[in-house]
């Protein structure tokens, strides 16, 4: 899972790439290049679960992460922004929505809803004059020889184009998996899911004010939305351990950090979910998209397991909480046997059965 990080100067952004991935960008203002980084994804459950069974090693769902070259007008002119989206699963747009005079605005002024509809404007508007253009292509082509998925990948690229001329982000649109098919080459940015990541001053950050004055975009656009005090992670992230930074949150009244509180939202806009192996050898989170069958989930572990399953031994996270122990989920009959029909859940732990 790959999400890239990107918002116009002086947003933040580059310090929530740092709390997030531990490195540290180029203290030079101008970033060219694309930054890379890696995350483990922050699941309670998962540390409840290495809590409770102390195992040699614990291994986290990972989630790569790209900070993209800030946002200006000449970067968008240039189309350099557009290229570097590209291969991304997921955007984390960080818009800044605190007041600091020290600190300037690319736009002269802090106004988020501005901010987030303008960066928007111009995601959508690559896409339309991507569509425009290959349109234009066909029709050349289909004038020389009528090539029956030539006129297909027309149809569809006309009602694309409708719906992108009504301001519209493609991730909205239905399209079927033989529609995927012709599609999946060309470098559509408004079909990739969004996260906002309002960074705010640190006295509103257990305010729901702005969230709440934007719920109505994000649900016309399917975005995700989170707010996160940048400055007073950067103080979290630096203290020694695990056990003063979840004190200090909660001393704070922050009941997730930010990189908990972006997992759960990349987990949830890329419609995966997570399940998990314990044991006194390890305990580890895996992610495998939502509806997935036992098999499948299988196959997430090793593609051996997937191709000799026999059947799965589950039992839920929950139910695990509640009884204490696996003797107790025994005892409680909360252990079942799935064959290869069982939709894996959000919060089940699997113990696959097979033979190769």
């Amino acid at each position: 899972m790959k999400a890239g990080i990107i918002g116009l100067p002086q947003t933040g952004k580059k310090t929530l790439f740092s709390i997030l991935t531990g490195t540290q960008p180029s203290s030079q203002s101008d970033q060219k290049k694309i930054l890379i980084g890696t995350a483990d994804l922050r699941d309670p459950r998962f540390e409840k679960l290495v809590e409770m069974y102390q195992p040699r090693k614990e291994v986290h769902a990972r989630i790569d992460l790209a900070l993209l070259p800030k946002i200006e007008r000449e970067t968008i002119v240039r189309g350099d922004v557009f290229k570097d989206i590209l291969d991304l699963d997921a955007i984390c747009h960080v818009v800044r929505a605190f007041e600091d005079d020290a600190v300037y605005h690319a736009e002269g002024s802090v106004d988020a809803l501005r901010d987030i509809e303008m960066i928007n404007s111009e995601l959508l508007l690559h896409d339309l004059v991507f569509v425009e253009t290959r349109l234009e292509r066909l029709a050349v082509a289909i004038k020389k020889v009528k090539d029956e998925n030539q006129v297909k990948e027309r149809d569809l690229l006309e009602r694309m184009k409708t719906h992108l001329e009504s301001e519209q982000p493609l991730r909205l649109m239905e399209i079927s998996p033989e529609d995927d098919l012709l599609l999946r080459s060309y470098p559509f940015i408004t079909r990739k899911q969004m996260v906002l990541v309002l960074n705010v001053a640190d006295d509103v950050l257990e305010g729901s004010d702005l969230i709440e004055r934007l719920a109505s975009l994000c649900v016309r656009d399917r975005m995700e939305i989170m707010q996160v005090s940048a400055r007073l992670e950067a103080e979290v992230a630096a203290l020694d351990s695990e056990e003063e930074r979840r004190e200090f949150l909660t001393e704070l009244g922050i009941q997730h950090s930010a990189l908990e509180q972006l997992s759960t939202l990349c987990i949830k806009a890329l419609g995966l979910i997570s399940f998990f192996t314990v044991g006194e050898d390890e305990v580890r989170q895996w992610l495998v998209r939502a509806g997935a069958s036992a098999p499948e989930a299988a196959g997430v572990i090793h593609s051996d397991l997937q191709r000799g399953f026999i059947r799965a031994e589950t039992f839920k996270y929950a139910d695990l909480m509640e009884h204490g122990d696996e003797a107790g989920l025994k005892a409680a009959g909360k252990i079942y046997l799935k064959g290869k029909d069982y939709t894996v859940e959000d919060g089940d732990i699997l113990n696959i059965r097979f033979k190769v």
